[in-house]
């Protein structure tokens, strides 16, 4: 494992710049040295647009709307100077990771306008309107809210396929994040409504060319990586681009679960050569 490269499509996630994370930005960036990565792409989560979409932690904290969509511009302005001091040492890239909710598809484009990132991940934090990955009772509330647990995995998989064809981000994030809390999710991926659905969006991927985020974070929160081993081997006989991404929330977790990660790629075939996402040409 030491000759393959070590990269982060989705990492970097900073106390400094996200509630739920820790550590200063160039604390983590510095870790990311350390562990000898190539590059890293930066990937903050985009800024509530108005308070009644700040995550619980957020709000808990009164941190505004206002005072997010400012901290995040501090961010572009904090990662591009970490980039050029530490060029030649790593490969930084300035993105950030998507929501998916009501509106948010304008309030992306408003954000690429004024951030001009490298390039974005497009993820689904949100189903019908509520956070699915933050805690057990709001995702019961979700599922209930759909009308049950297959219904609310259609409408991720709905949501998500409507997010990729509006945006085409460059990297899909944590594919079946849906299943955080489901502890029978491979039979609830089996289920044909939800498969056809799996498979309808992994065709996506495949045609628009996107890399699919092999998301290591999935380790410390469910039994496997995201996207889970059906769903890889699905994404792996479409040719879809699989590259690692930690999903890094601090220095602890920087490269956490990577040669566990890497080593299930080699198993499955993978030639473990990382693709390079599509920046944008600003």
């Amino acid at each position: 494992m030491s000759a393959i490269q070590r990269v982060s499509v989705h990492g970097g996630h900073s106390g400094q710049f996200c509630h739920h994370a820790k550590d200063s930005l160039s604390e983590v960036v510095a870790a990311y040295i350390a562990a000898g990565f190539t590059w890293v792409g930066i990937t903050e989560h985009m800024p509530p647009a108005e308070d009644a979409w700040r995550y619980p932690d957020e709000a808990d904290a009164n941190l505004s709307a206002a005072l997010l969509q400012r901290r995040f511009r501090d961010y572009f302005t904090e990662c591009r100077q970490l980039r050029d001091l530490h060029r030649g040492q790593i490969e930084l890239f300035a993105c950030f990771e998507t929501e998916t909710y009501p509106g948010s598809s304008q309030v992306v484009r408003q954000l690429l306008e004024a951030t001009k990132p490298d390039y974005i991940v497009g993820s689904v934090h949100h189903v019908g309107g509520i956070g699915i990955d933050i805690n057990r009772e709001l995702y019961a509330a979700a599922r209930d809210k759909a009308g049950g647990l297959a219904a609310l995995y259609c409408d991720y998989f709905d949501a998500q396929l409507a997010t990729l064809q509006d945006l085409e981000p460059a990297v899909v994030g944590h594919f079946d994040l849906i299943r955080i809390f489901d502890p029978d999710y491979l039979d609830t991926l089996k289920l044909p409504a939800v498969w056809q659905r799996v498979q309808r969006n992994l065709d996506f991927v495949a045609r628009a060319g996107l890399i699919l985020d092999f998301n290591m974070r999935g380790f410390d929160k469910t039994a496997e990586q995201y996207p889970s081993r059906p769903v890889l081997e699905a994404a792996l006989e479409r040719g879809i681009a699989v590259v690692p991404g930690d999903d890094s929330h601090g220095v602890s977790s920087v490269g956490r679960n990577y040669d566990r990660g890497v080593a299930l790629l080699a198993e499955l075939g993978h030639d473990c050569q990382w693709q390079r996402p599509r920046l944008y040409r600003w």
